[in-house]
């Protein structure tokens, strides 16, 4: 959440040093500066949820770095050789000046040659469970142009809260995918494994599913009354409400099996 990169530098027996952070060339860690006040806008939390990928994304020897945040858009430390950053990133752009974003938010950048033409394309994952491609436009040994972001992947049917879902009713990723490309079965051609979040619920044992509907909505109506509570009255009421809904929460294993877990898709390329 903070931001922050660290590295585990490798020993010559194949061990690990502890993890360090990683800093500019000015000293201080390398994050993605803000300008906007906490809660508001989007700004302030670009430096968060990032994740890096180690790349000579502009082809001069050295590795860079090419990192995602919370909001979905993209950043570039230029890397300056023997581990060395510079200290300020530039915010990554398509061809045609527009910022670099997916569709949703958590952007999880694999960069590669995904179309095999030369040049480094970047994939993405996405909080809305879809698996998403920018190509690089640019050609083998010129400066990346980024088109903007399309689906390779789209994301499973949507699922509200309180939805029957078990994983036999799965057909695809269904939420905050996080990305690996490789050749997984060996034939030269590039795969995917997507991993995902998903929330399985089904009715607890010896309780239909027509029961089990009614309780979840008895419940919801429950909470919508306790939440007006929460916000419309006094310190006493609200500490009333507070305790209501730890019960609630608690109400809901009584009636409900829940899994919050995640998967591993493998799409291979034809």
């Amino acid at each position: 959440m903070a931001g922050l990169f660290q590295v585990l530098w490798g020993n010559p027996d194949g061990t690990f040093k502890s993890a360090e952070t990683l800093s500019g060339t000015d000293g201080k860690p390398l994050i993605i500066p803000v300008q906007g006040k906490a809660g508001e806008g989007e700004d302030w939390i670009k430096n968060i949820c990032t994740r890096p990928f180690a790349v000579d994304w502009d082809g001069d020897g050295h590795l860079d770095l090419v990192v995602g945040n919370f909001p979905g858009t993209f950043y570039f430390f230029k890397g300056e050789g023997k581990g060395k950053f510079a200290p300020l990133p530039e915010e990554m752009k398509t061809g045609d000046g527009a910022p670099l974003a997916i569709e949703g938010h958590h952007s999880d950048p694999f960069v590669i040659d995904w179309d095999g033409d030369g040049d480094l394309d970047l994939l993405s994952g996405s909080s809305e469970g879809s698996v998403q491609w920018s190509e690089n436009r640019a050609g083998a040994g010129q400066p990346p142009r980024l088109i903007a972001f399309r689906q390779l992947i789209a994301r499973g049917p949507a699922v509200q809260y309180g939805q029957i879902l078990r994983d036999t009713d799965l057909k695809g990723p269904n939420s905050d995918t996080r990305i690996w490309v490789d050749d997984m079965n060996a034939d030269g051609k590039l795969d995917l494994l997507v991993g995902d979040l998903t929330n399985l619920i089904s009715p607890a044992e010896g309780l239909s599913e027509a029961e089990f509907k009614q309780k979840f909505a008895d419940l919801q109506k429950a909470v919508e009354a306790t939440s007006k509570e929460l916000s419309a009255g006094d310190e006493k009421q609200q500490n009333e409400a507070r305790q209501r809904f730890q019960k609630l929460y608690e109400e809901r294993s009584k009636f409900m099996k829940e899994d919050r877990t995640g998967f591993v898709w493998l799409y291979l390329q034809k």
